[in-house]
């Protein structure tokens, strides 16, 4: 029998700290595994006992890089038991800072963490040295999508302007106006980033994906939506936790998302596009078709020009916002604190961010359930792994382990955000 083992200790260029596993005997995949190593954060039990208030501000904490999608996922869910609707202007400023977001998180990821892969280089400092324009030109585009949330969110990491019933402060007209100019050079350099990563040498990799996004009747998905599947799922958000379960494994400190009855899904960029397509802008649909994409792409290596057809579609969807800006009455809106449970999922730029809480007469929280998109992809991207692995096997094994880093980075997965504490269950025998 001949046998192959493929192992990483520590993944490059993603954030937080992983590992993975490719087991072949006789030519063919055994296992693939995605190990997300990273200590218990505790996050959803820091909440247990505090007021519904404080969510918003604690679990803008979890990530770095996308904060606000966890501050919008968890404002919404309480607002449901609140009884709170919010629209107009801070409907749109709620979108407007959620384009800042996409803009910062999509372009360090192109940019920063996966062209390198495409353009042979071991890091976006070592592609610096040959192409420094490009990568002075992503850090000027992500720059952008930081003031945006600097000027909505108090300050770019960790935003604390976010609060149940809108914002804390709401910006005026004066604040918002020069982001105008920005957003059309912002603009323009999506464009180019779609042209440039559409060059990309692709391998020619298609499978067969269920695909979950939210789908909004009016607008590209954001913050609100039904949760929908290119093979046949559409329900409210509210039915999430009957239709998809999470399991431990034991090789992840990060639970397992599946479809009950079905399996493995996608969630993130591939799926909102492919869902999604008839929602973009007009511009963002003629780049992508520009750049290769039919309506939907399940290629994905090719993720990095679908994110950045999104980027194209943040940038006019932030551009709009600003331009139209009437600044509300109020800056939040208030509600009666009472009893109750109350779940919402929103549109991180990695896919499904999904929350659920309960809270007492007092509004302290007893309860707290959040699911990161990574964790959701995590056993399709071990799929991704077993099924592609075999068509390289006669690679130098520096190489294989070099696209096996590259399929995983396809998801540009945010490992630390998937790490939850795991009930420990321990039968000593007894009795």
């Amino acid at each position: 029998m001949t046998r192959k083992t493929i192992k990483l200790d520590y993944l490059a260029r993603v954030e937080g700290e992983g590992a993975f596993k490719v087991v072949v005997r006789d030519g063919t995949v055994k296992s693939a595994e995605l190990r997300i190593f990273e200590p218990p954060r505790f996050f959803e039990a820091f909440l247990r006992g505090r007021s519904c208030l404080e969510v918003p501000d604690i679990t803008a904490r979890i990530c770095g890089i996308c904060p606000i999608a966890y501050q919008m996922g968890s404002v919404h869910a309480i607002e449901k038991i609140l009884g709170i609707k919010v629209g107009g202007p801070l409907r749109e400023l709620r979108r407007l800072i959620y384009c800042g977001e996409w803009i910062e998180s999509h372009v360090l990821h192109i940019y920063m963490l996966h062209a390198p892969d495409f353009l042979g280089y071991d890091s976006a400092i070592h592609m610096a040295k040959d192409h420094g324009d490009i990568v002075k030109k992503g850090l000027e585009l992500k720059k952008i999508g930081n003031e945006i949330m600097t000027i909505l969110g108090g300050r770019e990491i960790h935003p604390i302007n976010v609060r149940v019933g809108g914002f804390y402060r709401v910006p005026a007209r004066r604040e918002l106006a020069p982001l105008a100019d920005k957003l059309k050079w912002a603009r323009d350099a999506a464009i180019d980033t779609v042209r440039l990563v559409s060059t990309f040498d692709f391998p020619d990799n298609q499978r067969d994906y269920e695909f979950v996004a939210l789908r909004h009747p009016d607008e590209y998905p954001l913050n609100e939506g039904r949760l929908v599947s290119n093979k046949g799922m559409d329900i409210p958000i509210e039915d999430y936790d009957d239709t998809i379960e999470e399991v431990h494994v034991e090789h992840s400190t990060a639970l397992h998302s599946h479809i009950r009855a079905r399996g493995a899904y996608f969630t993130g960029p591939l799926a909102r596009y492919s869902l999604n397509f008839d929602r973009l802008t007009p511009t963002a649909q003629q780049v992508a078709r520009e750049a290769g994409l039919g309506e939907t792409c399940n290629n994905p290596f090719k993720s990095i020009v679908v994110r950045a057809v999104e980027v194209v579609y943040a940038c006019e969807e932030a551009l709009r916002i600003v331009q139209a800006y009437e600044p509300p009455d109020r800056p939040f809106i208030d509600g009666p604190m009472r009893a109750g449970s109350g779940c919402h999922a929103t549109e991180a730029p990695r896919g499904i961010c999904y929350h659920r809480y309960t809270i007492d007469d007092s509004g302290s929280v007893t309860f707290a359930r959040i699911a990161a998109p990574t964790s959701q992809n995590q056993p399709t991207i071990e799929k991704d792994l077993t099924s592609f692995v075999g068509d390289w096997l006669d690679l130098p094994d520096k190489e294989l382990q070099h696209r096996c880093e590259q399929a995983i980075r396809n998801y540009d997965p945010c490992i630390s955000c998937s790490a939850h504490f795991l009930r420990l269950d321990v039968d000593r025998g007894q009795g």
